[in-house]
C-alpha cells in the first residue's frame, strides 16, 4: 500500500530466486570461489581473508554488480520462471 501512495512500480517477485538476487550470484558467489577449499584455524584467520577478499576488489568489481541488476531482471522476466544460465 505505501508503495502505490509513493507511485512506486513493482515486480513480482518469488519468495526465493537466486536468478534475483545480486549478492547470489556477483558477490557471495566470488566470494565462495575465493573460499573454496581454505581451512581456518580459528576466526581470526577467517577475519584475515575476509578482509583480504574484500581489499582486493576494485570498484569495478562493485559497479560491475550493481549496474548488471536491471539486465538480470530482464532476463528473469523473459524466462518466464525458467532459470538463468549463466554463460
Amino acid at each position: 500500500e505505501k508503495l502505490l501512495k509513493l507511485g512506486w512500480i513493482t515486480l513480482p517477485h518469488p519468495p526465493y530466486s537466486p536468478d534475483l538476487a545480486p549478492t547470489d550470484y556477483h558477490l557471495f558467489r566470488s566470494l565462495s570461489n575465493y573460499l573454496s577449499e581454505k581451512k581456518f584455524d580459528d576466526k581470526n584467520d577467517l577475519r584475515t581473508e575476509l578482509a583480504n577478499f574484500f581489499a582486493q576488489k576494485s570498484q569495478d568489481f562493485y559497479e560491475h554488480g550493481i549496474f548488471s541488476i536491471p539486465t538480470r531482471w530482464q532476463q528473469v522476466l523473459g524466462s518466464d520462471g525458467g532459470y538463468i544460465v549463466e554463460s
